[in-house]
């Protein structure tokens, strides 16, 4: 899966600074990413993964969310750690497209406690965590005016294209990469091919709120979602 980026199958909380500077906590953010939205979705939806692989915890919760309308009629995205890939869905749970993505640096599932105000220097590799859970996501920039999804604002978390300014780095050959173990290398922010988020991310979320569920990598999904019994398996 050289260059591992890829469309569905047709037919079948900041960029950190650009992860080189304060965090942006200053950054502009849109105030309807504050709060999910009031809009319910049916019950009785099944995910389609249009034959996308996909672990059976991300299935699980995909099939959840759709079945349950725990993501308001909104769009949403699927964040598996442990394969270090991400699932973006429209409203009804049918897959719009798949990618590999970097990841913090640490694993864990919880972020430090005030980590979104404080300086990357100050920030231990011990510490650069991709949090786990629910958030409201919408369209936001950061103190360089780069275009990325607010993730976990609080805690200065964002989806954004790769960043590439550090070379020793090897960010788009860690993409490229068929395992998932060379993915974490981030501050806690989620990088995406810069195809994806334009031809993906960004028309899915543009003009609306979104819902990112991030998958946890050392407590079990059930610890992190609601996740109720799931009475038949994901569509193909």
């Amino acid at each position: 899966m050289s260059n591992r980026w890829w469309p569905a199958r047709p037919a079948a909380l900041m960029a950190m600074v650009a992860e080189g500077g304060l965090l942006c906590l200053l950054a502009t953010v849109p105030a309807s990413a504050q709060a999910a939205g009031p809009m319910d979705m049916p019950e009785g939806h099944r995910a389609r993964f249009l034959d996308e692989p996909a672990s059976s915890d991300v299935r699980r919760v995909t099939d959840w969310v759709s079945e349950s309308g725990d993501n308001r009629n909104l769009p949403f995205a699927v964040v598996d750690k442990i394969a270090a890939k991400i699932f973006v869905f429209n409203a009804q749970g049918v897959l719009l497209g798949a990618s590999p993505v970097l990841l913090g640096l640490a694993r864990g599932d919880v972020a430090p406690a005030g980590i979104g105000e404080r300086a990357l220097s100050s920030i231990r590799p011990d510490e650069r965590v991709t949090p786990a859970g629910r958030f409201v996501a919408a369209i936001g920039s950061n103190l360089k005016a780069k275009e990325v999804l607010w993730v976990d604002y609080a805690s200065a978390v964002s989806l954004h294209r790769v960043v590439t300014g550090n070379p020793r780095e090897y960010r788009l050959r860690r993409l490229a990469t068929e395992s998932a173990l060379d993915n974490r290398i981030s501050y806690g922010c989620i990088n995406v091919p810069a195809r994806f988020f334009d031809s993906v991310v960004k028309p899915s979320f543009s003009g609306t709120d979104g819902i990112v569920y991030i998958l946890p990598e050392v407590e079990r999904v059930e610890a992190v979602f609601a996740i109720d019994r799931i009475a038949s398996p994901s569509l193909p």
